[in-house]
């Protein structure tokens, strides 16, 4: 109990400071006084030395290229640093990309407005974007962690292969498209369409991918609310082979016909006990109680009540045997 109590208050201390950081940062008049706070509540929360954080200010840096923020990470990694706290991105390109197999216990926070492909290629390394994130994020992840409290933009994890996501808000089209391997992926908002297309992450209950996807938001007093509805497009889970989707939609607002290739499939005890680890790792990051989850118009239900799965199916034109002789070769 006494390293239950611990952890609860680390954790707490951790989401404190996190939001003295984004009030200074979005208050800030002078960089070298908020770059000392930032330096001094991360220490203290990680019970690090501060000489051991290397801060990095983006903002004069070129967006991509040899002398860019993201390739002078790369550079520092490989000189031995583990923790970095960066800040004043304006649009720069492929933060988080080119670190090697060796990355893991890397991490990197990034505030401000980060680019394009951040978190690409990770393998191992633990990304944590204090805001909202762009474009093609964490495409071809093979391993680590991605953390995004804020929106993020289209093709989202496309062809990742492996590590974990977690978005607080939403997601634009097409993410997680051609997704294969064990991919594991919250994300708290929606998504525009075509989510987790050609997905190919195997069996979900045998050490495959899956998404979750919880179609809530909070209102104007900070309370997590649902979404008019958890998932808006269509296509989704189309043309898949493998992995599975698991939608928070008690009221079952979403319809077969928006499915194009998946097919609604018993939500089991199994597939709970799969993903509630991955919703306290949620509650965790965000706050959004796995309890708070499970209510529903203030009344808490079974998680087969809340949540539903979406597999995949076989495609008839491959499981059906043919129809016609072999061909002569002339």
């Amino acid at each position: 109990m006494q390293d239950l109590e611990r952890q609860l208050e680390q954790e707490t201390a951790q989401l404190a400071a996190l939001r003295e950081i984004g009030q200074a940062i979005n208050a800030a008049w002078e960089l070298e006084s908020t770059l000392e706070l930032i330096t001094r509540r991360t220490a203290d929360v990680m019970s690090m030395d501060s000489c051991s954080i290397y801060l990095l200010d983006a903002a004069d840096f070129p967006p991509e290229g040899d002398d860019s923020a993201a390739r002078l990470i790369v550079e520092a990694v490989e000189l031995g640093w583990r923790r970095f706290v960066t800040c004043n991105w304006h649009g720069g390109r492929f933060c988080g990309c080119g670190l090697e197999p060796g990355s893991a216990g890397v991490q990197i926070d990034v505030y401000g407005s980060s680019g394009d492909y951040l978190g690409s290629g990770l393998q191992g390394a633990e990304v944590y974007v204090h805001g909202s994130a762009q474009d093609q994020v964490g495409q071809i992840l093979k391993a680590g962690k991605l953390v995004i409290h804020g929106d993020v933009g289209q093709t989202f994890m496309y062809g990742a292969k492996g590590g974990e996501a977690y978005v607080l808000g939403n997601a634009a089209g097409r993410p997680l498209i051609n997704a294969t391997g064990c991919p594991r992926v919250v994300i708290n908002g929606t998504c525009l369409d075509y989510l987790a297309e050609s997905f190919m992450a195997g069996d979900p209950l045998n050490g495959g991918g899956f998404v979750v996807l919880n179609g809530v938001t909070s209102n104007a007093h900070g309370q997590m609310v649902p979404q008019p509805t958890p998932y808006p497009g269509g296509n989704l889970f189309s043309l898949a082979s493998g992995g599975g989707i698991y939608v928070r939609d008690p009221h079952r607002m979403v319809t077969e016909d928006q499915l194009n290739g998946g097919a609604f499939a018993p939500f089991t005890e199994a597939d709970w006990s799969l993903i509630y680890p991955t919703l306290r790792e949620n509650e965790r990051l965000f706050g959004i109680r796995v309890e708070a989850l499970l209510t529903v118009v203030g009344k808490l239900k079974q998680p087969q009540e809340v949540y539903r799965k979406v597999a995949a199916v076989k495609l008839e034109a491959l499981t059906q045997p043919s129809m016609s002789g072999p061909t002569d070769l002339v």
